[in-house]
């Protein structure tokens, strides 16, 4: 049996899994839980992992894989499947090598699903920003079920490593629905001042913006709203090996 705060926990991962298909971060766990400190939301994961509802993989950032859940949680999570989706949930696609053993049974060859041609619109830093760029560098086949809505979706390359912890490595491809406006808490292709295009997590705090990594190692940008404009949301990525 489980006690409420590791109960919380598993509840927690799964949901931000589900919502944006990386676990959250530790910070995150932190605040959610209403932690004082990480070492609690350490204590709590070797457990979870102990009695056989988490597993951790070596070598890759975030990496948290759910094993199980709970049956009431399990039957709370189908129901909430079923039910028309709208939520932010980018779909990661791996290919170009077979699927390791522990790698989730979510991801899928490209070859497996049919596949569109989007426009690459050149490079979007994941670190410090960048020029703007809105040329086509050329043309990436994409799954159509990464494809989320009716809007026009574009691809980027990313260029650094700032938003690592949320999966998103240097060199990645990411697919970005055309957009204006954003959730707290999604990653958007955010243009600064004009002139700048990053990729960040977004959060809105009054009248300014918050541009947030996912790399303690950068600190968030805070700027006016009139500073920043949504170019799009994250809605999945492509990796290759």
């Amino acid at each position: 049996m489980l006690t409420r705060k590791q109960l919380e926990l598993l509840d927690f991962i799964q949901k931000r899994m589900d919502r944006d298909g990386v676990p959250p971060s530790f910070d995150e766990m932190k605040e959610a839980l209403d932690l004082r400190s990480k070492s609690g939301i350490h204590r709590l994961i070797t457990a979870l992992e102990e009695r056989g509802f988490i597993r951790r993989l070596a070598h890759r950032a975030r990496a948290i894989e759910i094993v199980k859940l709970p049956e009431a949680m399990e039957r709370s999570r189908k129901a909430a499947a079923e039910a028309p989706a709208s939520a932010f949930a980018p779909k990661v696609i791996e290919g170009s090598k077979p699927a390791p053993a522990e790698r989730p049974a979510a991801a899928l060859p490209v070859a497996a699903v049919h596949a569109l041609e989007l426009p690459v619109m050149g490079r979007i830093a994941a670190g410090v920003p960048i020029e703007a760029i809105s040329e086509v560098s050329h043309m990436v086949a994409v799954p159509g079920s990464m494809l989320s809505g009716r809007g026009q979706h574009y691809a980027l390359e990313v260029r650094g490593d700032s938003m690592i912890e949320a999966g998103i490595n240097d060199g990645d491809i990411v697919v970005i629905r055309e957009q204006d406006t954003a959730e707290n808490g999604e990653i958007v292709v955010a243009l600064v001042e004009g002139l700048e295009a990053t990729l960040k997590y977004f959060r809105r705090k009054g009248g300014m913006i918050a541009l947030e990594a996912a790399n303690p190692a950068y600190e968030t940008r805070i700027l006016p709203e009139a500073a920043v404009q949504v170019q799009g949301r994250l809605v999945g990525l492509i990796r290759s090996y």
